[in-house]
């Protein structure tokens, strides 16, 4: 899954001239150059790069998981026949602000335009110039994205964005720093970070009355990361933040997997370090928001104190069956991991409020390259793996017993939450339009309406005539 695989279907600086050309790259660099920056902190290739790394950049085709069916990534080389080579600026404009490419055509939010939208012109032009000057052409399309009725209705869009689209451009705050500034906009504009952090409604338009407060990313939760020191990264040091955001990895807090793990694989690692910083400065005022929770995912658990019993091979507990077998080995019997496996206690999968993560990083593994490191879990769970052994119930049982041992000892992993995050996290209600019975009940709904409108008007001439 890609970060920016976010379940919508109907549901890149800052400040203009000399300054932020200081702040986006180095001193000097051309516009071409400028223009790969910020194509790489807005994370293009995360979704257009060919699927596994294979084939030409920017060429589409990778399959963005969405509970209404896969979003195919388009082909954005500049291709005359495959891609957006004849596109002019004005066109690649809109396409990224508005979402609607050169024929008129509505594209998916899963290209985060509703984040875009604040991109500047002076950034614009400099994407532009990358795409059409720097990057190769590929002339191969990728196979078109085919999604159920209603969602295959592209102009639905158009009313969609009415409501949850601003298409409003980002303006510095002059009573912020430039450094705020300069946060606000990566985070707001090119890296997207709301759109997975921010909860949204049962249109899959994003709450932005509690931005960054926490959101489902299909079988990931994208957490909070308010100000807020128990529910968000308000305990976090600077440096902590700023090694997670370059790493993805902070011991005793949190190790980066799923979109994150991409986010930062594809994009935060290779931002500088004025920006990583600015980035720090906007998540460390952003206003609290908290659920209510009492405790921080962060300080939840502890080393199991009873190794001897954790070693028995008479324990009666399935959960300690499959942990034994498959986890012991590097996360250690007692949980405390070693210098390449991270802790399972004061471990955010573990001590968050959900146990979507945990269960996601058992079935899908954990898999990202950063810092000249590649670290990997293996997946226990996805269709064809070398360890599909782990059904449903055992995925439950060896979650709960990290859970009971070493995490929030208040969750209990059922096998039925294990089979919804399996087939892709929670559906939106608006997924549900796709249900043949549901489109049969607001068929019949929608021609009953008809005929009574009918029936009125003909009563009403019917009177006119007397």
């Amino acid at each position: 899954m890609r970060r920016s695989s976010l379940a919508l279907i109907i549901g890149l600086s800052l400040l203009s001239g000399k300054a932020a050309q200081a702040a986006d790259t180095p001193s000097g660099a051309s516009i071409i150059e400028q223009g790969k920056y910020l194509s790489v902190a807005a994370d293009c290739g995360a979704c257009h790069n060919s699927p596994g790394g294979s084939g030409a950049p920017m060429a589409g085709g990778y399959a963005i998981s969405s509970p209404m069916g896969n979003i195919i990534a388009s082909n954005i080389t500049p291709s005359k026949t495959s891609g957006i080579g004849n596109y002019s600026e004005a066109q690649f404009a809109r396409a990224v602000r508005e979402g609607v490419n050169a024929q008129g055509q509505h594209l998916y939010p899963a290209m985060p335009y509703t984040s875009y939208s604040k991109i500047t012109d002076s950034d614009i032009h400099a994407l532009y110039e990358y795409f059409m000057h720097d990057v190769k052409p590929v002339d191969k399309a990728p196979p078109a994205t085919r999604l159920p009725f209603p969602f295959s209705l592209r102009s639905t869009m158009a009313v969609w964005n009415l409501l949850f689209a601003d298409n409003q451009r980002f303006t510095p705050d002059s009573q912020q720093s430039a450094q705020l500034n300069r946060g606000n906009y990566l985070v707001s504009a090119l890296e997207h970070c709301d759109t997975c952090h921010t909860p949204r409604n049962f249109l899959m338009g994003q709450n932005n009355s509690a931005a960054l407060s926490g959101g489902q990313v299909g079988s990931w939760y994208a957490p909070n990361i308010t100000s807020d020191k128990t529910a968000g990264i308000g305990s976090w040091s600077d440096e902590q933040l700023y090694r997670y955001l370059k790493t993805g990895h902070v011991n005793g807090k949190a190790q980066a997997a799923g979109p994150m793990a991409e986010a930062i694989e594809h994009s935060l690692q290779y931002l500088s370090d004025d920006d990583l910083h600015a980035i720090v400065a906007w998540l460390r005022q952003v206003p609290p928001s908290s659920a209510g929770e009492t405790q921080s995912r962060f300080d939840q658990g502890k080393p199991s104190d009873n190794e001897e019993a954790l070693r028995s091979v008479a324990h009666p507990d399935a959960g300690w069956q499959i942990y034994s077998s498959s986890c012991a080995n590097c996360h250690q019997a007692n949980g405390e991991g070693s210098q390449y496996y991270p802790s399972l206690f004061h471990n955010s999968a573990t001590g968050a409020a959900t146990p979507d993560n945990l269960i996601s990083a058992i079935l899908f593994g954990v898999h990202r390259h950063t810092d000249g490191q590649y670290i990997a879990m293996p997946a226990f769970g996805p269709a064809g793996s070398f360890s599909e052994r782990l059904n449903d119930q055992q995925v439950a049982d060896v979650a709960n017993y990290v859970l009971k041992n070493y995490g929030n000892a208040s969750l209990t992993v059922t096998a039925d939450q294990v089979k919804t995050v399996r087939q892709g996290g929670p559906k939106p209600a608006i997924a549900r339009l796709a249900n043949p019975a549901v489109m049969a009940v607001i068929g019949v709904v929608v021609l009953l309406i008809i005929i009574l409108i009918v029936n009125v008007l003909r009563k009403r001439r019917t009177h006119v005539r007397k």
